[in-house]
């Protein structure tokens, strides 16, 4: 059983144990891999596809397949907390989106369940809302209206939260991630870029805010024009420190986009229109 940690402390009062941090390999999980280090006295890093070897005895890798669901209860033992980003974080097929994002939560949460663990952090998107235009501004209460099969399988990962936070009070903040690069690349992206430092604030402030239950937040920085309202999440005390603004110019630079175009309609761009694939 994972040594209990309070929540309620601060990081610069205490750090778990064993944080759990799955799709390690990935463009954001590369990033956390560096900024959660604070978090936690051991980080253990997971993926399918291959990880740079531990640093030091403040690292544990590990290969794990998310659909296999002895391996990830192997992966889990021990932990104290899991920031869950693993899985397919494209628009794929739905087999291939099945085994990793559908089977792979709830793998995690079966494991999360079985070893005792009170708190995962979930990377949901925002293509659980991708279906509302662009001029609709929505919080975390509104239908959900998954764009693609991703969306689909991250609208299924905060129902499974919410289930296992009733059933076992297993408490999650699931993270609608909007576009979180070194900066914004297109016009939609100026309304839902997250900065890789708040996406790391966010991170901390729902791995140790008490009493979170299953907080559904969207992760965006303090952009001029969102269509997100926060106030559902504000307990978790989060104060975006960056801005889309800066990148205005260069983008703006860039050709117009036709108003036909899902990039300029829909909230979730061109995930609204990709697929099927037959």
């Amino acid at each position: 059983m994972p040594t209990s940690v309070d929540p309620s402390k601060s990081s610069g009062d205490r750090r778990f144990p064993r944080l759990l941090l799955t799709g390690a390999a990935g463009g954001l999980g590369k990033v956390l891999r560096d900024s959660l280090r604070p978090f936690a006295h051991v980080l253990r890093l997971s993926d399918l596809a291959a990880l740079a070897p531990a640093q030091g005895a403040h690292e544990e890798v590990v290969t794990c397949d998310l659909a296999d669901k002895v391996a990830v209860d192997a992966l889990v033992a021990g932990c104290d907390a899991i920031v869950h980003l693993g899985g397919v974080s494209v628009e794929r097929p739905f087999e291939e989106v099945l085994e990793a994002n559908i089977k792979g939560v709830f793998h995690i949460y079966e494991a999360a369940r079985r070893h005792g663990i009170k708190r995962v952090i979930f990377a949901s998107s925002n293509h659980v809302i991708g279906f509302y235009r662009q001029d609709e501004h929505i919080d975390a209460h509104a239908q959900k209206r998954p764009d693609g099969y991703y969306g689909l399988s991250k609208s299924f990962g905060e129902d499974v939260a919410q289930f296992y936070f009733d059933r076992w009070g297993i408490e999650t903040v699931s993270i609608r991630i909007g576009s979180s690069f070194p900066e914004p690349l297109n016009r939609r992206m100026m309304s839902t870029w997250l900065s890789f430092r708040d996406l790391t604030t966010l991170i901390e402030k729902s791995l140790f805010t008490p009493g979170v239950k299953h907080t559904v937040v969207y992760g965006m920085s303090a952009n001029r024009d969102v269509w997100w309202d926060n106030s559902a999440a504000t307990h978790l005390g989060f104060v975006a420190q960056d801005s889309s603004e800066p990148f205005r110019a260069k983008v703006e630079a860039q050709p117009p986009v036709a108003t036909s175009d899902p990039n300029a309609i829909y909230q979730g761009g061109a995930f609204t229109a990709q697929g099927p694939f037959e």
